[in-house]
């Protein structure tokens, strides 16, 4: 739901009403993550989509439904060959789906203020975090600082924020068992590329597309301009200077793609012993094993090094600056989900290994989770 913020809202602004689908449960093979949600409005228009194309029409039989009821509605997809063609969900998955209704003022359902808080965190890339109780009847929405909800339930809601994780949980309140989907929307992660060339504002702009917030940086102006890279904030500072000084996290991404000493030896330097999620470096391999030495030489060990992604990219026989940005745009994600970048015709198992991994390691936890005395 928080994916959907800005649309959810100007819907609602406008004086419409919406079914929210979420899916609150994924095992086996699903095609969407636990928490991707699909919405409806009044005049029919779908926003957002809850399983790449599966099970879109049930889901939205069942949109149609909650608006026109008002009461929220757990469906459930999957396994058995009937139900699954049934829908479409010919995977072999199955997906738990909550859908309810989000109003504006002066209607049934009306979009608590609080919730709406956290929406709009979301809707302008700040953190946010919601909590969707599951039961046999559907669900409701709580955020934190609810009004009379258990204060367990709100300490787990707030929580979320800071992790940035949407997952599952099972929380005893007073000798119940709740269901509690922690919806989580994290800032959009940076990637920094270093040095304005036509290979920088393809990947600017490829990246973009996948959700980063995007920077280039190079010391030249002539060649940094907004118009050049139009994705992208422009700063025009020398490369090593400005990483020393802006913010990072262990998701940012820095690309170094200026191809000159000066600027490499310096900066890389610097990167590889930032934790951040990945550093890439463009190059020849005459080039990577030239700025090994002079790295070695500035003082890095073998162990820094070794995180150095260069040349930067996977082998997918790219030679244009927009075929570069998939490569190095691939790799980065392989990176990131340590998957083994294999084609899927070799390997066994689900597809969307991670999504049925978490799912199933959330519903196998020993017991429920009490949260008296836990710290955080």
């Amino acid at each position: 739901m928080l994916e959907l913020a800005s649309r959810l809202l100007a819907v609602i602004d406008a004086g419409g009403r919406v079914a929210v689908a979420t899916v609150v449960a994924v095992d086996g093979s699903a095609p969407r993550a636990l928490g991707t949600s699909m919405a409806v409005d009044a005049a029919g228009a779908v926003i957002g989509s809850i399983s790449g194309g599966c099970v879109e029409g049930a889901v939205y039989d069942a949109c149609v439904r909650v608006l026109e009821t008002g009461r929220s509605e757990l469906c459930e997809f999957g396994f058995s060959d009937d139900d699954a063609f049934a829908v479409g969900l010919a995977c072999g998955g199955r997906l738990s789906v909550v859908v309810h209704e989000l109003a504006p003022i002066g209607q049934r359902n009306v979009l608590d203020s609080r919730v709406r808080q956290e929406l709009e965190a979301a809707a302008d890339g700040r953190a946010a975090s919601l909590g969707l109780v599951v039961d046999d009847e559907g669900g409701r929405i709580l955020a934190p600082g609810s009004a009379e909800e258990d204060p367990r339930l709100l300490r787990e809601i707030d929580s979320a924020r800071s992790s940035g994780v949407t997952r599952r949980r099972a929380v005893e309140c007073d000798g119940e068992v709740v269901q509690l989907l922690l919806l989580a929307s994290a800032p959009p992660p940076r990637m920094i590329v270093f040095g304005a060339v036509d290979f920088s504002a393809a990947l600017a702009s490829a990246a973009a597309l996948l959700g980063y917030r995007v920077t280039v940086c190079d010391a030249r102006p002539v060649f940094a301009t907004a118009e050049r890279f139009p994705q992208a904030e422009v700063v025009n500072r020398w490369p090593s200077d400005y990483l020393a000084e802006t913010e990072v996290d262990e998701r940012t991404v820095l690309c170094v793609l200026t191809h000159d000493d000066k600027f490499d030896v310096p900066l890389l330097t610097l990167a590889l012993r930032l934790p951040v999620a990945y550093v890439g470096a463009i190059g020849s391999r005459r080039t990577h094993d030239r700025r090994l030495e002079r790295l070695r030489e500035a003082g890095l060990e073998e162990a820094e090094l070794a995180v150095l992604h260069s040349p930067i990219g996977l082998d997918l026989g790219a030679s244009s600056p927009e075929e570069t940005a998939v490569s190095i745009l691939a790799e980065v994600l392989q990176s990131r989900t340590s998957s083994s970048a294999a084609p899927l015709r070799e390997t066994r198992g689900p597809i969307h290994r991670p999504a049925a991994e978490a799912e199933s390691a959330a519903r196998s936890a020993a017991g429920p989770v009490s949260l008296e005395g836990r710290a955080g």
